[in-house]
C-alpha cells in the first residue's frame, strides 16, 4: 500500500493511492496516517479495503492536489549521520563504530512539495536524501532479529541541513537539522510488502536538474533492523516514529568547490519504489 496525508497544510486527510495512480479517501476507515493507525492490525484493516469502493480525491497527486507529510503527528523524528562510508570520508569524519543518532525538530516537516526556506543568517544549507523508516508496532529493547515487525513502511526524506550551524556553532548538530521546512517527508508512505528489498534502493538527487547524489541502500553501514535495535535501546520507540537512515555522498559540503542552495533553485530526489520529491528553494526573509 501507498498511504499519503492530502490537503491544505494543517489540514490533511488521510488517503491510500489506487492502482491508477488516484487517490482514495480513508477518512471514513481512519482518522489520520498517525499513531495508531500505523500499528500492524490497523494497516492489515486498510489493507482489507476494496479501493475502488473508496471515494475519488479530485486531482493528481503532486501536480494539483498537494500532499502533506505522509505521517502525521510525528512523535520523534530520530536522524542516524555518517551512515554511508563514503559520505563520511567526504565529509572527513571517522567512520562511526556505532550509529550516531541526533534530532530533527518536529516542527521542520513539511510534505513532499513544500518550499525549502532558507533560514536567516544561512550560508550553508545543504541537501541530503535519505531512507525514512517509519516505526508501526511499538517497542522497547527490540531484538534485530525482530525489528522490521516493528516497521510501518518506508518514505523519501530530504535531510535538509544547514552545516555552519550543525557544524561550526556551539552545541549538537540539531541546530542545523531542525529549521522550520528542513524535513520534508513523503510522497507516500509505501509498507514493507510492496519493497522486494530494502536493502537495494537506488536513490538520488538533483539540483536544478544536475545530479548531485545517487547511491543504493546496500551501502549503509547500519542496515535497518540494526538501527531500530539500537534506537530502542535508548528510547522506546512509538507508533509514528521516524528514523531517516543517512544519506549517500554527494552532498554539498562535499562538492569541489563546496555548493550551497541560496535561493531559487529546484531539488528534486526519490528512491526506487519509494516515489519523488520537488522542492522549490526560497531565500531567507
Amino acid at each position: 500500500m501507498k498511504l499519503l496525508r492530502y490537503g491544505a497544510p494543517g489540514a490533511e486527510k488521510p488517503g491510500i493511492l489506487d492502482n491508477s495512480g488516484r487517490v482514495r479517501d480513508l477518512s471514513g476507515t481512519v482518522a489520520d496516517i498517525a499513531g495508531d493507525t500505523l500499528r500492524p492490525d490497523s494497516l492489515q484493516k486498510i489493507g482489507g479495503l476494496d479501493l475502488e469502493a473508496l471515494p475519488l480525491v479530485e486531482g493528481t497527486p503532486q501536480q494539483d492536489l498537494r500532499l502533506g507529510p505522509c505521517v502525521g503527528n510525528i512523535g520523534k523524528y530520530i536522524c542516524i549521520g555518517l551512515n554511508y562510508a563514503d559520505h563520511a570520508e567526504e565529509a572527513g569524519m571517522p567512520i562511526p563504530e556505532e550509529p550516531i543518532i541526533f534530532s530533527k525538530w518536529t516542527s521542520a516537516v513539511v510534505g513532499p512539495n513544500d518550499p525549502i526556506q532558507i533560514p536567516r543568517g544561512s550560508q550553508k544549507t545543504d541537501w541530503e536524501v535519505e531512507l525514512g523508516v517509519v516505526i508501526g508496532e511499538p517497542g522497547v529493547y527490540i531484538d534485530e532479529a525482530n525489528a522490521m515487525n516493528h516497521v510501518a513502511g518506508f518514505c523519501v526524506i530530504n535531510d535538509v541541513s544547514e552545516r555552519e550551524f550543525q557544524l561550526e556553532r556551539a552545541g549538537t548538530w540539531d541546530k542545523g537539522k531542525g529549521c522550520d521546512t528542513f524535513g520534508p517527508t513523503g510522497p507516500w508512505l509505501v509498507t514493507p510488502d510492496e519493497i522486494e528489498n530494502v536493502d537495494d534502493l537506488d536513490m538520488w538527487l538533483d539540483v536544478d536538474g544536475e545530479r548531485m547524489q545517487s547511491g543504493n541502500t546496500a551501502t549503509l553501514i547500519f542496515k535497518v533492523p540494526e538501527l531500530i535495535a539500537y534506537c530502542s535501546r535508548f528510547m522506546s520507540l512509538q507508533s509514528g516514529d521516524v528514523i531517516s537512515t543517512g544519506t549517500p555522498p554527494g552532498v554539498g559540503m562535499g562538492q569541489k568547490p563546496v555548493r550551497y542552495l541560496k535561493g531559487g533553485e529546484v531539488v528534486t530526489l526519490g528512491i526506487a519504489g519509494l516515489g519523488e520529491q520537488r522542492s522549490s528553494v526560497r531565500a531567507a526573509s
